[in-house]
């Protein structure tokens, strides 16, 4: 029996809501509304949500926050994540247009490619047969 079950991933940010607003471009879950007052400017936390409601991650507002260095230099990547995608090359594309960052770093660009978001977390789209 487990002690606890994974609930999603949460990423420290110097802005919730436009990070959210780029993992939601990528994932098509829906941002959390603000909460009543809340603006972009005052709000220290929000959450992507799939179609039946569940939170699927999390982006908490740092007011220090400094942007990995991955694959070298004083501050590591932290954390990073993997989508899938059938077609690394269409995918791309769409990636760039709304910000991701392509790194010059690419272990096996046939296989996977890794990028950054728009304040400096990498990710990694992974060729997959299923979406």
């Amino acid at each position: 029996m487990p002690i606890a079950h994974y609930a999603y991933t949460a990423l420290d940010c110097p802005n919730p809501w436009r990070l959210a607003n780029f993992y939601s471009q990528i994932t098509d879950w829906r941002v959390q509304p603000f909460e009543e007052g809340e603006t972009e400017e005052t709000c220290g936390w929000l959450e992507l949500h799939d179609a039946k409601g569940r939170t699927m991650m999390g982006f908490q507002k740092i007011d220090n926050y400094k942007a990995p260095t991955w694959p070298t230099g004083d501050i590591p990547q932290q954390v990073h994540m993997d989508f899938h995608a059938r077609d690394l090359d269409s995918t791309e594309k769409k990636l760039l247009t709304i910000g991701a960052r392509k790194a010059s770093h690419q272990v096996s660009p046939n296989r996977f490619r890794v990028y950054f978001d728009p304040i400096g977390h990498p990710f990694c789209i992974v060729q997959s047969n299923d979406d």
